[in-house]
């Protein structure tokens, strides 16, 4: 027990966005200036390795001190737009999980859609009432049915992970998102349409959500310093699906990016960082060799290679980043 605490261990850091975006419910983007000052750090004080190099070295108990690892969840188009030029710079390899089959290549991401018609749009109607997914939601939005400065502004300051809403529109999209989230993509399609409905279409101010086109894909695949990963094809909630189900979002997921890329993509990253023991033997049947989760641990040669943990980065500046990459974890 005492050996295996002194064991070499090491950092897998999860990203999501590079962007400067004025409305991040979920806390995950890191503004550009933020990530180059998080970039130069790593480079000056840290071996940031290529993810498998990192997986390979954790199974032979040889990693080097203060060890470290990039990934990218997702797939948005400022990854490839903002975060790859930055890493070009300062030589530094990363692993991009992306999400994505033959059907859903060219759409937004649900949440996101979610969030620009409940906490974006300008006008919406002073009454909510829908059954979701079984439940019945009513919430009466009253002053709120209008998106006056104060309420931006509230509403952008406004985190979901560890902070209870105080608005009526941030109750109602969290609601629904709770609601939503455990459901398969085409009832999640369908009832973003009644929402579209509900909240008038012209009235979205949708910010930028896209997603990195197949030939940025191919491009990033190319590169010496990057690699893609697998993350389903719709993003579902992995643990509230059937084994069949889940090799079905897996595999083709996987299939996807190797037709794309014809290379063999050899680590996943499990949506919402949610599994079970059907998730674990799915992804090792598809020939992955990792598999990772949302977990804030460190990684060393005791990690099972199918539940490796990742830590997600905060929009911090440099002195900051630094502190908080040396939290015992």
């Amino acid at each position: 027990m005492v050996k295996a605490y002194f064991q070499p261990r090491a950092l897998v850091l999860m990203y999501h966005r590079v962007t400067d975006s004025s409305q991040d419910v979920w806390d995950i983007s890191v503004r550009p200036d933020l990530f180059e000052q998080q970039l130069q750090l790593l480079q000056e004080d840290y071996q940031v390795l290529p993810l498998p190099e990192l997986v390979a070295r954790a199974d032979k108990n040889s990693l080097k001190r203060k060890s470290i690892a990039l990934t990218f969840d997702d797939g948005y188009l400022d990854n490839f737009l903002v975060a790859k030029p930055l890493l070009e710079k300062y030589g530094l390899p990363a692993t991009f999980f992306i999400a994505g089959g033959q059907a859903e290549a060219e759409k937004g991401f649900w949440w996101d859609e979610l969030e620009d018609l409940v906490l974006g749009s300008q006008n919406l109607p002073a009454r909510f009432s829908m059954a979701v997914a079984g439940a019945k939601v009513e919430i009466e939005l009253d002053k709120e049915s209008f998106l006056t400065g104060s309420l931006q502004q509230k509403l952008s300051q406004w985190k979901a992970v560890g902070q209870e809403p105080e608005t009526q529109r941030g109750k109602l999209f969290l609601q629904l998102w709770q609601l939503l989230r455990p459901l398969p993509y085409v009832e999640q399609q369908d009832y973003l349409a009644r929402l579209r409905e509900w909240a008038g279409a012209h009235n979205i101010s949708k910010p930028a959500h896209g997603r990195m086109s197949q030939t940025q894909l191919q491009d990033l695949a190319r590169h010496p310093l990057f690699k893609l990963g697998g993350h389903t094809v719709s993003h579902p909630l992995l643990s509230s699906l059937s084994k069949a189900r889940q090799y079905q979002e897996l595999a083709e997921n996987q299939e996807v990016l190797q037709d794309l890329t014809g290379s063999p993509v050899q680590a996943c990253s499990f949506p919402y960082g949610a599994y079970n023991s059907d998730s674990l033997a799915v992804a090792q049947s598809l020939g992955y060799t990792a598999a990772f989760t949302t977990q804030e641990k460190s990684i060393s040669r005791q990690t099972n290679p199918f539940q490796l943990g990742r830590v997600q980065v905060p929009n911090l500046s440099k002195q900051a980043f630094g502190q908080f990459l040396s939290y015992p974890r």
